[in-house]
């Protein structure tokens, strides 16, 4: 019986790769230009590090993780977000010493048992960053025009920031209570996730999908009535200064987190083009309690994450150039074949994409591999060609072919190929 791929986990095939790639290579430029450092974390982590960052009760922690025990029965799970792995690596690694403020981003694979969606599969990248040790609104808005500034330069033209601030401790115990009271009078009308969200997260119930709840909650208090000064002068900051940066933006009380290390900001980036019902493309905020409530020092934070099978949905339409090939060698003979071998690796160090077919194929069989390849040139070497110490070089656009020596292949290919 023929194997095939876990449900909700997929190889990443050609012409996708490619865009893969260049995804990865736009966002790792950019993020490095604002003063970011790589940071590659384990797939496996111990599972009490998801339990006490989203808390044993979150859906992540009962229904989403992959969790298995290993031969001395230690909990571990698949990482399901990025954000906690990193804070265990600040505080494990001490990267808080001697300077607490630090500037991380990641590319890494997510995995979360849940019910598929478009673009969102049981296995997904993310790339995401984490700015660690500063509290700064400024930082806040910086962040979030890093971000918009990625979807720029991949060309998506339709999205949108949605920015709210949930308070801190200071005002959020009170407004928490307001929330409660309000739900409560209308509990009936809230479905069983709901009413168990009122002891654990109220605020959680502005992100449930149901209809009923949704409705419910239209004419919920926000918090944006009730933020203290210091919030309200720090949100007031981070939108001034997206308006500096001309970042568009658009307040919507409705964005909420569940967790009570989540502070002040908090922010989506939504794109209809691609994704259906489901149109957050990229979300983030601020975490001040993360870090001390997994052991380290009091620290601020603040990160968000995109996801980039969601993302390849929302960028235009384009051809994408495989670019595997820019010379082939088709040879001729056993001789021939023989001194191709060591020209074909001779012209690869050069940075030049070169391919060749070992087997004893036809000219016209290897011309048509070429094409298939997408080559640029071909580079004709026969028995005849090796006596004369010369080759054939055929323009593959235009079909046009000249003479070159031995000893000018690789100058004249230098010269030559658009790399």
């Amino acid at each position: 019986m023929q194997i095939q791929s876990v449900k909700g986990m997929h190889d990443l095939l050609m012409p996708d790769s490619v865009q893969w790639q260049k995804i990865r290579a736009i966002a790792s430029e950019l993020f490095e230009n604002f003063g970011f450092q790589y940071l590659e974390m384990p797939v496996v982590e111990r599972t009490e590090l998801f339990a006490r960052s989203s808390g044993h009760t979150s859906d992540i922690v009962q229904k989403q993780m992959y969790v298995f025990q290993d031969k001395k029965g230690e909990s571990f799970c698949l990482r399901p977000e990025g954000t906690a792995p990193v804070v265990r690596a600040y505080i494990e690694h001490r990267l808080y010493y001697p300077e607490a403020y630090q500037k991380f981003y990641y590319w890494a694979p997510m995995y979360r048992y849940e019910r598929m969606q478009k673009g969102r599969y049981r296995q997904h990248t993310q790339v995401g960053i984490e700015v660690l040790g500063a509290h700064e609104p400024y930082v806040d808005a910086e962040c979030i025009f890093l971000l918009t500034e990625l979807y720029r330069r991949l060309g998506l033209a339709a999205f949108s920031v949605e920015l709210n601030s949930i308070g801190d401790s200071t005002c959020r115990p009170a407004y928490r209570e307001k929330l409660v009271s309000y739900f409560q009078a209308k509990v009936s009308a809230l479905c069983e996730d709901c009413q168990s969200r009122l002891k654990k997260n109220p605020m959680r119930t502005f992100d449930c999908k149901n209809e009923a709840c949704k409705e419910v909650s239209k004419k919920a208090p926000r918090i944006l009535d009730d933020l203290c000064g210091p919030c309200a002068t720090h949100f007031e900051s981070v939108k001034q200064s997206l308006k500096e940066l001309k970042v568009p933006f658009d307040v919507n009380s409705a964005i909420v987190r569940g967790l009570d290390y989540y502070v002040r900001t908090a922010f989506e980036v939504k794109s209809s083009i691609g994704l259906g019902a489901q149109d957050t493309l990229g979300a983030g905020g601020r975490y001040d309690g993360l870090v001390k409530t997994l052991g380290g020092p009091d620290t601020a934070g603040f990160g968000f994450a995109t996801g980039i099978e969601r993302l390849m949905l929302s960028m235009p339409s384009q051809e994408v150039s495989v670019g595997r090939c820019h010379v082939f060698v088709a040879v001729l003979g056993d001789k021939a074949r023989a001194f191709a071998f060591t020209l074909v690796n001779q012209i690869r160090l050069k940075h030049i994409k070169a391919e060749i077919n070992y087997e004893n194929k036809s000219l016209k069989v290897q011309m048509k591999q070429a094409d298939r390849l997408g080559a640029q040139y071909v580079l004709m070497i026969g028995d005849h060609e090796l006596s004369e110490g010369k080759s054939i070089l055929r323009n593959m656009q235009t079909q046009e072919q000249v003479e070159v020596a031995f000893s000018n292949i690789i100058s004249t290919l230098e010269q030559r190929i658009q790399i």
